[in-house]
């Protein structure tokens, strides 16, 4: 057991405690090459989330020096260093207003000024990222701790993703979109605060040298401070996650609901339509038109599936297309005009299918009756096409004849039965039964 617990240890290749201090304190400074930086890495992050390009977004997160501020707050506060403290949180807030300004500058220009998914996603944040923030940052610091540093400081830029949520609050600035400004920053004091809790953590399990040995009681305030600011970043989004867990059980069940309950006779569902956030699902069909009464039924399923609270509203067709304007109608008589060619393909091949049955039945009928007249002791007949199936690896098509006779077969008699059968049905598979 030890063997393995040894495995867990850092000892062997933790970096010199002070040579780490010192990378973290030289990370800190935004002047010069690191602001330039940052604001390059700025543009090329709104360019990202102007083109919704995730690979874009990606690239400015690894060139981004943000981290180093960060880690800063978390390192001052882990080894009681006020100075160290007020440096980084000097150098981060002139990060934070060059950034924000850079891509705020950088969107009043943009001839692009839609909101695509890349920039929707940074408005949401939830507990899920607190907890990206949170073990991103144990990642990072046990990184900046070990001499084999490796790619993980960074894999932590990536997936904390700290510049995105400043470009898109730029976006709000730039287009007066207060929910983005709001959202998008969250997201980013979320980040900020759980990578420098994870430092601190990391700062005082693995006992960092203290720089100024404080009284007990001003130790503990400052510790309170720290899970003060903590709770109050955490709390809104267990609210969010919360919300967030509802709204997709909510789009599940809805969808389990339409999958098994909206299905109405010579109707097609040309669109469903699950808002979540307001508790709506819209099924729109086209086809015959579905009474008031079948509607009715259909809600009164709705509290099976844990829904009984939504607002179902069931639009019809062409009534549809009366509400819409000129490109979306044009859009649903496309809808409608594939939906009745599928329908046609559909009622063909049901056709085909009971053509195919019907014609089946003559030809047993004919078949029994041509038997009865060489063998006038056969009762009744089976006579069905199947597939035999011999092992996992082996089937072919056969013809199964089941024949009932009043009286005693010769075997003479039986196989030359059964190779008129094959000849009369012009299919060399064909296996008879005989019943007595």
């Amino acid at each position: 057991m030890d063997t393995i617990f040894d495995k867990f240890k850092l000892e062997h290749e933790r970096e010199d405690l002070k040579t780490v201090i010192t990378n973290i304190e030289t990370g800190v400074v935004f002047r010069g090459t690191n602001l330039w930086i940052l604001i390059f890495a700025i543009f090329v992050a709104s360019l990202g989330l102007n083109v919704n390009s995730a690979a874009v977004i990606i690239g400015a997160m690894l060139i981004s020096p943000l981290m180093g501020p960060i880690m800063g707050m978390g390192l001052g506060v882990g080894i009681n260093d006020l100075r160290l403290l007020r440096k980084s949180m000097y150098n981060f807030s002139i990060a934070t207003v060059v950034a924000l300004s850079t891509s705020t500058v950088f969107f009043l220009i943009s001839p692009l000024s839609d909101a695509h998914s890349e920039l929707l996603a940074r408005t949401s944040p939830t507990i899920y990222d607190v907890l990206i923030a949170l073990f991103g940052g144990f990642a990072g610091m046990v990184a900046t701790l070990s001499k084999q540093k490796g790619n993980v400081i960074p894999g932590v830029a990536i997936a904390t993703a700290l510049m995105p949520p400043l470009c898109t609050a730029g976006y709000g600035i730039a287009t007066l979109q207060l929910t983005f400004v709001f959202g998008a920053f969250y997201l980013f004091i979320i980040n900020t605060v759980f990578i420098a809790l994870a430092t601190f953590i990391i700062v005082r399990i693995t006992h960092f040298p203290l720089l100024n040995i404080q009284d007990v009681k001003a130790d503990k305030l400052a510790q309170r401070i720290v899970w003060l600011i903590v709770v109050i970043t955490l709390v809104p989004s267990l609210y969010f996650g919360y919300d967030v867990v509802e709204r997709q059980k909510f789009t599940d069940n809805a969808n389990r609901f339409i999958n098994n309950e909206a299905h109405f006779p010579n109707d097609y569902l040309l669109k469903k339509e699950i808002d979540a956030a307001e508790k709506r699902v819209t099924l729109v069909f086209g086809g015959k038109e579905i009474s008031s009464d079948q509607i009715e039924l259909l809600k009164s399923e709705l509290k099976k599936y844990n829904l009984a609270t939504a607002n179902l509203e069931v639009k019809q067709g062409f009534a549809y297309l009366s509400e819409t304007g000129n490109k979306q109608r044009n859009e649903q008589v496309d809808q409608l005009t594939q939906a009745l060619a599928v329908k046609e393909v559909e009622g063909k091949a049901i056709l085909a299918s009971l053509d195919s049955i019907k014609n089946q039945e003559l030809v047993s009928r004919q078949i029994f009756t041509e038997i009865r007249a060489q063998y006038p002791m056969v009762k009744n007949a089976v006579i069905q096409p199947g597939v035999a199936v011999y092992d996992s690896s082996g089937s072919k098509k056969e013809t199964l004849v089941i024949l009932s006779l009043s009286s005693k077969l010769a075997l003479k008699e039986k196989t030359k039965l059964e190779k008129w059968l094959q000849v009369r049905m012009n299919n060399p598979s064909v296996h008879l039964i005989i019943q007595y």
